[in-house]
């Protein structure tokens, strides 16, 4: 394990999209992180170990999303994959 010091970061962009708007400083904790990769194997003894569920995993907190529809509050994750040509990008699944 290393350690990792916090410190302070600008998080977010004034010049790009409205949704990263506003760029603002934001402090971080310092925290430990593992030095080389863990595998799919090493994770599935983790959970094993542990009972560990991902944020993908977990319930979500409606007072983290106001005015998010009931419906978007399930906890979940998208799988990307490469695609066998072009796709319809209107649809955010498809990026």
């Amino acid at each position: 394990m290393a350690w990792i010091p916090g410190g302070t970061f600008l998080m977010g962009s004034d010049r790009h999209y409205p949704e990263e708007r506003p760029c603002h400083s934001v402090k971080v904790a310092g925290f430990w992180m593992d030095q080389t990769a863990m595998t799919n194997q090493d994770f599935a003894r983790f959970f094993a170990a542990t009972g560990y569920k991902t944020v993908a995993e977990r319930p979500l907190d409606p007072t983290l999303y106001p005015g998010a529809p009931p419906g978007m509050l399930a906890p979940g994750a998208l799988v990307f994959r490469m695609t066998d040509g072009p796709v319809d990008t209107r649809d955010i699944r498809h990026w």
